[in-house]
């Protein structure tokens, strides 16, 4: 609900206006003194402050230039029934959002209320895009103040190849875009391409390139992914699934810093930085011949693992403190936060999908919840230890409230033979039946991806 402080000692003028801001379901608030709006203001924080020139004790213009001084981040309208063009230059110079003259009209005074709420929205939101830019590796934890460490010590090193390891979700892709993002070379492209979701020939075409005619659906010229990042950085996702035939190429890349289009006879030289990411034992597929171990090597340059959340619990609630304000900003929701007993069961869980499993889970309950704290009922049942109010709503319709949804089930499944496979997702999917593709959409609807 949006907080507004009428700032004016005519109560035959404010009285109206306090019953209208009400009736738009508004928390009004009235002041009839500058020392008694002052006060209001920490206390109430509003969002808008609609201020009277004249009061009994200050200035609107004094009131103003102390609301700033004591941090108010509300928006000010000035009103007064002598206005001129001086005075309103005035005010917009102190930090007023508008200048009005009294008696304003309801319509008048709505619409302009409605475009400063709108652009306040607007710059939380955007406030929120650039922490996500600026802050994409967040925590308090002294795992992850090593990893600023690392990620400066990559930076400086703007030509290092780096391998970042670490389960799915512990955020290997962010990772690499900060290493890029305080490199010299952050005024260059980042490119990605995730290795396991594309067939070798497309795979290889996307990296590479192909000159038209090269196979059947080759009409024309494409450039690959490391022509167009010349200059900038690469990131191979997944490279622990990348195809044993495409691996000598990227060695040659890695080497030589030249490759060869598909199709094509002419070397081209680059210049870019490689960061490779997985969450696959790479010695383990260097010693069953899945990976070729002078590519392995040569990848693992300047080797970073990503810490999993679960070993650092300290860094949950500033997560999802975080991830409530992205939400409240994209949503147009106000969140709170999570309750304490949901606080409690979340830093206990250990986390298997690390912080892309729970920032799906924090924006499932945002989205679900119709209060202002998020209660334990919106957490899965895989948190809470029992049968989620709102995931399991059909069963429970149905009169079927000790069966477990087929969703659970193939989660279950799916993780289990992941692990029996060690990892491996080829042979994870044909245990399975699935195509591979189709394996990679579960893990990412399951927050396993």
């Amino acid at each position: 609900m949006p907080r507004i402080l009428l700032v004016d000692d005519e109560r035959p003028a404010i009285l109206p206006l306090l019953h209208y801001f009400k009736s738009l379901n508004w928390d009004a608030a009235h002041a009839e003194t500058g020392s008694a709006a002052l006060t209001l203001a920490e206390s109430f924080a509003p969002d808008v402050v609609l201020l009277d020139m004249k009061l009994p004790d200050m200035g609107g213009f004094d009131v103003l230039r102390r609301l700033k001084e004591q941090g108010c981040r509300a928006s000010v309208v000035i009103m007064t029934g002598w206005g001129s063009i001086e005075n309103a230059v005035e005010a917009i110079k102190l930090g007023a959002e508008q200048y009005l003259t009294k008696p304003a009209q309801f319509v008048e005074l709505s619409a302009l209320i409605n475009r400063i709420v709108e652009t306040r929205k607007l710059r939380i939101e955007n406030r929120y895009y650039r922490q996500l830019l600026d802050h994409p590796v967040l925590g308090t934890s002294m795992a992850i103040q090593t990893l600023h460490h690392m990620i400066d010590l990559m930076a400086e090193n703007a030509d290092t190849t780096t391998l970042l390891l670490g389960e799915s979700g512990t955020g290997k892709e962010l990772a690499a875009r900060e290493i890029h993002r305080r490199s010299s070379r952050s005024d260059r492209p980042f490119l990605d391409i995730n290795c396991a979701v594309l067939q070798e020939t497309l795979l290889e075409s996307e990296m590479f390139g192909h000159e038209r005619g090269a196979f059947t659906d080759a009409r024309e010229l494409k450039q690959g992914l490391f022509e167009v990042a010349d200059g900038g950085t690469v990131l191979l996702d997944e490279v622990g699934d990348m195809p044993l035939s495409v691996q000598p190429k990227l060695l040659r890349v890695l080497e030589t810093q030249r490759f060869k289009r598909v199709g094509g006879t002419r070397d081209i030289a680059v210049n870019v930085r490689v960061i490779a990411a997985t969450n696959r034992d790479l010695e383990r597929a260097v010693a069953e011949g899945r990976f070729r171990e002078d590519l392995y090597y040569r990848l693992k340059v300047f080797p970073v693992t990503m810490p999993p959340l679960r070993e650092r619990p300290e860094d949950i609630p500033v997560l999802i403190d975080y991830f409530v304000g992205y939400f409240n900003a994209t949503l147009k929701q106000n969140i709170t936060g999570f309750s304490p007993e949901a606080l409690a069961l979340m830093q206990a869980y250990a986390w298997p999908g690390n912080v892309r499993e729970l920032k799906n889970i924090v924006e499932r309950a945002m989205v679900l919840s119709r209060s202002a704290i998020l209660p334990v009922e919106l957490l899965p049942r895989e948190i809470t230890g029992e049968e989620s109010a709102t995931g399991d709503a059909e069963h429970r319709q149905a009169g079927s409230e000790n069966y477990r949804s087929l969703a659970d089930m193939e989660r279950e499944y799916i993780l289990k033979v992941l692990s029996a496979e060690g990892d491996n997702r080829t042979t994870t999917a044909k245990v399975l039946g699935i195509s591979r593709s189709t394996l990679h959409e579960k893990l990412k609807k399951y927050s396993l991806a």
